[in-house]
């Protein structure tokens, strides 16, 4: 009797649901990115987000909303209306990490975001200021190890996923850096510029312009494999740092509360444009690499790296207040 009920109220949904999935979207749709604007996160996101707009014929518009490692923006998104307007895009630092760093963070990413699917993957690098006399990872230790604590390295935030390829890097190269926190990876990327901070864990697609123009130093990929838009760039593992692997990866969430059908039918129109060739090209060209998922891939990536990067944390010490 229950599974003859379940199906006749399938059937009375189903026509609910194909009417909310065809009128959908019918006007313009807020991405909140939670970190500034100019950073790794950002740059793809809006490479992503034009695509979008072209292929529903309506704007959809990133906001970025950062600090907090990510938690102003993720909790502003959390108040938004659940009718597949607001979308979340954002790193696996606020989803797997900040719960170990914020005694006073306000959401549960398990329970308080819904899940639509990875939408990119980015490479992280070390990268040095051009008046650091290190030409490669090895020459680096060893002024670390001659200066301990006076070279210091930026991160989008602490217990971001860059702040944490930095606290791997001191455990694995035995090196005491000072990490300089600031509200995302475009500011931090200024003041590496600028001289003011000596090196930075970053992202391909806020570093590679400028190791092109010369105004930072590339020394290695944290990655697994070396990337082909810096062909010359070891890994850690090449360049003498023994089990060291670091990455990012991003991905888009409805509030809880959305329809179903709209949040499965935004999860198809960013897949099907994840999809074309142009797309995937045009986010390689920034060292974004193109990956879609399920919702429920989506949760148990969540969940296995959220056990993961906690002992991180612990034997890093890291904590943000």
């Amino acid at each position: 009797m229950m599974k003859r009920r379940s199906l006749v109220v399938g059937l009375l949904a189903a026509p609910a649901i194909a009417n909310a999935q065809a009128g959908y979207p019918n006007r313009a749709i807020r991405v909140i990115v939670p970190f500034a604007a100019g950073g790794g996160t950002d740059v793809s996101a809006r490479i992503w987000a034009a695509r979008l707009s072209e292929s529903i014929g309506q704007p959809v518009v990133i906001d970025n909303r950062g600090g907090s490692g990510g938690n102003i923006g993720a909790e502003a998104f959390i108040r938004s209306p659940a009718d597949g307007y607001t979308i979340l895009l954002t790193s696996n630092g606020p989803l797997t990490v900040n719960r170990y760093l914020y005694r006073d963070m306000n959401y549960d990413p398990l329970r308080d975001l819904m899940p639509i699917g990875l939408v990119f993957r980015i490479e992280q690098l070390l990268v040095v200021n051009p008046a650091v006399p290190a030409r490669n990872v090895q020459e680096l230790i060893a002024l670390a190890k001659a200066r301990p604590g006076v070279l210091n390295y930026g991160s989008g935030g602490t217990g971001s996923s860059l702040h944490l390829a930095g606290e791997l890097f001191k455990l694995r190269a035995g090196v005491n850096l000072t990490h300089v926190p600031y509200r995302g990876g475009g500011p931090a990327m200024a003041d590496l510029i600028a001289g003011n901070i000596q090196a930075m864990f970053d992202s391909m697609p806020s570093s590679l312009p400028q190791i092109r123009a010369g105004t930072v130093r590339g020394l290695a990929m944290c990655g697994a494999r070396r990337h082909p838009l810096t062909p010359d760039l070891p890994t850690m593992e090449e360049a003498g740092v023994p089990n060291y692997v670091a990455g990012t990866w991003i991905a888009i969430f409805a509030p809880v509360g959305t329809p179903p059908a709209i949040a499965a039918r935004f999860g198809e129109i960013s897949r099907n444009a994840l999809a074309e060739p142009g797309l995937k090209e045009a986010l390689a060209r920034v060292g974004a690499d193109a990956e879609s998922s399920t919702p429920e891939e989506l949760h148990a990536i969540m969940v296995r790296e959220t056990a993961v990067w906690g002992e991180v944390v612990r034997e890093a010490g890291i904590s943000a207040g």
